[in-house]
């Protein structure tokens, strides 16, 4: 069973900065990808970074610039640096593990961290 377990969500004021951690249970060397996404009341879950088993990134483009993944395998840990926080970027942010099959894929999830942006 793969447990990710999340931390670092807050409250800030517009153009603050929050860290965001997760510990993942086992090796995350093992996943196809992991990283973060978030959800906002009434709106999808969306896509905020990911990092891939070779190392390759993905953000959201409206985060370009202004967040930063990483990853320690060593501690088994995906980072995710906030920084010139805006309202728009308040939601609830998860993290994710996935692993990809020739056919389909599994997804873990964590329980989730709000993060809230005042203006």
């Amino acid at each position: 069973q793969v447990q990710l377990v999340e931390s670092g969500g807050g409250l800030v004021e517009a153009g603050g900065s929050l860290s965001l951690s997760c510990i993942v249970s086992g090796n995350i060397a093992r996943f196809s990808s992991i990283g973060w996404y978030r959800q906002a009341p009434a709106k999808q879950r969306e896509l905020v970074a990911t990092i891939s088993s070779s190392g390759t990134m993905n953000y959201l483009d409206s985060v370009k610039g202004r967040f930063t993944i990483s990853r320690d395998i060593a501690k088994n840990t995906v980072s995710l640096q906030m920084n010139s926080l805006k309202p728009d970027d308040t939601a609830v942010y998860y993290c994710n593990a996935r692993i990809l099959f020739p056919v389909g894929r599994r997804d873990y999830w964590g329980q989730g961290t709000q993060v809230t942006v005042s203006s």
